[in-house]
């Protein structure tokens, strides 16, 4: 059964987004890998070992990790090459909101967006199109083995002998919960918004008594990604702004300067400079919010009649996640919290941070909602939210009768690996692949 997961979390690996340390950029780059067309570089390897290890400790005395990784590496391209010429359909509005919910988490552990697009090396566009297009080709590695599994079954002795087989490792079965969210962060205060408003306005009437955007920016912007460059965010899709900016920047003609739009951020001021169908190219002046100053009380009034007319039965929590929360995946989801960007609902209540374990904790049966609660994320901005458990599942020893889904579950994945695998064996051989020593 470890092996089993080694293999699983090293192909995840493979294809997870991590933004390449410093360290690695100070030192002479080679190929490693050849496959098809594409290479891989001794550095986004060297990456992604080092993700292993720091979130996977048992992995650190590993000496054969790195060639696992790379295996899953050549393994994740000749998927891909498989995927495209199959031509995989992909929910693109899912995966845009999974790019924006990292990008978010990436971005809160660093103190500002000029830091992070400096120790990253890529403007923030450019990061966000990274992690979207890594999420992409997980979606059509799994969209593509799930295809492949379609129609696979195991019989009751296949799953009996999974279960003889790697019985020790399945001894319990840890605890699970299903839990949902709807989280609010609070607002500045009314001093400090009248505050901001007031200097964006100052700005706008300057430019319109014909003052050069550029240099506005410039001079007043206090978004420290773009304003040394008067304010130029570079060309961006469609559905990689926030949507009030994104909404108003559509509708400008090219050359147009939007009236004062509001954020979460501040207060912006847009010029579009150029627009294609699905793209843009703009730039603006953003006048930031004192976050420093926050009306608690509003966010915790508000999630508190959230509960009480949830618990009372006139609405529904999904629904009011969808259109209360500030959780970027609240309107996929219907708050439930996923992990990892996985499907599935239940998870270990260790994977959640202290805090959050302690407020899980005291809710007892599915359909408890706790009261409204500061959550301090670490190095994240705090928020107040309010949890639903939706399950909890106790730690207990497995009994194959009366856990029999369970291994079901677990048999047909082992299989539809396995079959996968040999899958993607095939097709190694379909394609040219060559490696050097790493």
């Amino acid at each position: 059964m470890k092996k089993i997961l080694r293999s699983a979390t090293l192909l995840f690996l493979a294809g997870s987004t991590l933004l390449q340390s410093p360290a690695f950029a100070e030192v002479v780059d080679r190929v490693v890998a050849s496959v098809g067309n594409e290479v891989i570089f001794k550095s986004e390897l060297d990456s992604r070992v080092l993700m292993a290890r720091t979130q996977y400790p048992e992995l650190a005395k590993d000496k054969g990790l790195p060639r696992s990784i790379l295996d899953g590496l050549i393994d994740q391209k000749v998927i891909l090459a498989k995927a495209k010429i199959d031509s995989v359909d992909i929910d693109l509005n899912a995966l845009d909101a999974m790019a924006k919910d990292r990008f978010k988490q990436i971005s809160a552990n660093f103190s500002s967006k000029a830091e992070m697009e400096s120790r990253i090396g890529k403007s923030s566009a450019g990061i966000l199109e990274t992690i979207r297009e890594e999420f992409r080709n997980q979606q059509l590695i799994d969209t593509l083995r799930k295809k492949k599994a379609g129609g696979v079954t195991v019989t009751y002795d296949e799953v009996m002998a999974f279960y003889k087989e790697n019985r020790a490792q399945l001894s319990e079965i840890p605890e699970e919960v299903a839990v949902s969210q709807i989280i609010k962060y609070p607002p500045v205060t009314q001093e400090s918004r009248a505050q901001s408003l007031a200097m964006i306005q100052r700005v706008l009437t300057e430019l319109k008594a014909g003052s050069d955007f550029e240099t506005l920016a410039i001079k007043y912007s206090q978004d420290p990604g773009s304003a040394k460059s008067g304010g130029d965010l570079g060309v961006v899709r469609k559905g990689q702004l926030i949507p009030s900016f994104e909404a108003a920047a559509f509708a400008l003609k090219e050359g147009g300067v939007s009236d004062i739009v509001e954020t979460r951020y501040g207060f912006h001021i847009i010029q579009l400079l150029s627009k294609e169908d699905n793209a843009i190219h703009v730039r603006h002046i953003l006048i930031t919010l004192d976050r420093t100053k926050r009306d608690f009380s509003e966010a915790i009034q508000q999630l508190n009649t959230v509960r009480h007319d949830i618990l009372s039965g006139k609405e529904n929590f999904a629904e009011m996640a969808k259109k209360y929360s500030d959780d970027n995946m609240a309107a996929t989801t219907g708050g439930a919290i996923l992990m990892g960007g996985s499907s599935k609902k239940t998870f270990s209540p260790k994977l959640l941070f202290p805090q959050m374990q302690q407020i899980i904790s005291t809710l007892q049966k599915p359909g408890d909602i706790s009261d409204p609660q500061q959550i301090n994320p670490p190095q994240n901005e705090p928020f107040y939210a309010i949890f639903r458990l939706n399950e909890r599942i106790p730690a207990h020893q497995i009994q194959p009768e009366k856990d029999y889904v369970f291994l079901a579950e677990q048999a047909l994945d082992y299989k539809n690996r396995q079959m996968f695998n040999q899958w993607v064996q095939q097709l190694r051989k379909e394609v040219y692949v060559s490696t050097s020593d790493i």
